[in-house]
């Protein structure tokens, strides 16, 4: 598809709202996609989709595609990874899902609160959903709580000393297994993408993935070197795995990842659309 001028045009499958940890309100989300010119954007918030009437009222106004989707963390080899479910269709079975998915949220954040709380630093679980603001919690939300309260000075701070997988008031997540990820969005009738597999993304971790369902793999992301990209496009190709690609925008003004970046074509949308139209998933199902 080509834009009015015959140039290539763009979308972006991978974005976040104040629904989760974004900083924008999806219907600023959906602005921000139509000044970059964008013609389809994906909202993929974590374990939620609370943002998607707000983003799809946005796109019926600005005449931007709002693709429903969902983020899922889940674990793969003792490895966190995360499935992008693009393309919801079965909305209430989903949410039942997240709403398990939103409770541990909620636990773990309350464990890293105690946890911060034995270093002697007095933080409450009220401020760190004053940061979520009714939103899917995350560390994200601890650091802003930290930050606010000057224990730390940035989010780097924040997860080296305390958040990160070394830091002092670490909490790892429940474990949701990969499979089980892929089952939840097909259960939503869904496409389940490995988001941002990056170097894990190899032969002999995605073929039993492959055989479980999974439909397709983000290569285009911030967080990808150029021959991660060249490895996993040739995968997909050999495994028959449909291509995605995002930014992963938080919705930061600055910084490495702005909306639109990752130049993701608008055939690899049409292609996933085909997909579900033909009504079948992974070609090694």
């Amino acid at each position: 598809m080509s834009g009015e001028a015959g140039g290539p045009t763009f979308v972006d499958l991978h974005t976040h709202s104040t629904a989760s940890d974004g900083t924008l309100p999806p219907e600023q989300v959906i602005e921000a996609a139509e000044r970059c010119g964008l013609k389809a954007l994906a909202l993929t918030d974590h374990d939620t989709i609370a943002g998607i009437p707000g983003a799809r009222e946005a796109g019926e106004r600005l005449g931007i595609r709002v693709i429903t989707g969902v983020e899922l963390s889940a674990f793969h080899d003792e490895h966190e990874v995360h499935v992008l479910a693009l393309h919801l269709s079965h909305l209430e079975n989903l949410e039942k899902r997240l709403l398990e998915l939103r409770a541990q949220r909620l636990t773990r954040g309350e464990k890293i609160v105690d946890k911060l709380n034995t270093l002697g630093i007095p933080i409450t679980l009220d401020e760190v959903l004053l940061q979520a603001k009714g939103g899917a919690v995350g560390r994200p939300h601890v650091a802003r709580a930290l930050i606010a309260r000057g224990v730390v000075h940035d989010f780097r701070d924040a997860f080296m000393r305390y958040l990160g997988g070394n830091g002092s008031a670490f909490v790892p997540k429940e474990k949701l297994s990969i499979v089980d990820a892929i089952d939840i969005a097909h259960e939503a009738g869904a496409l389940a993408i490995w988001a941002h597999p990056g170097d894990l993304g190899r032969r002999e971790r995605l073929e039993p993935l492959v055989a479980a369902g999974l439909d397709g793999i983000e290569i285009r992301h911030p967080g990808h070197s150029g021959e991660d990209m060249k490895r996993l496009q040739a995968l997909a190709d050999f495994f028959g795995l449909l291509p995605s690609g995002g930014s992963d925008w938080h919705g930061a003004v600055e910084g490495p990842r702005q909306l639109g970046m990752m130049k993701v074509p608008t055939e690899w949308l049409e292609r996933q659309d085909a997909r579900l139209a033909s009504g079948t998933v992974s070609t090694w199902n």
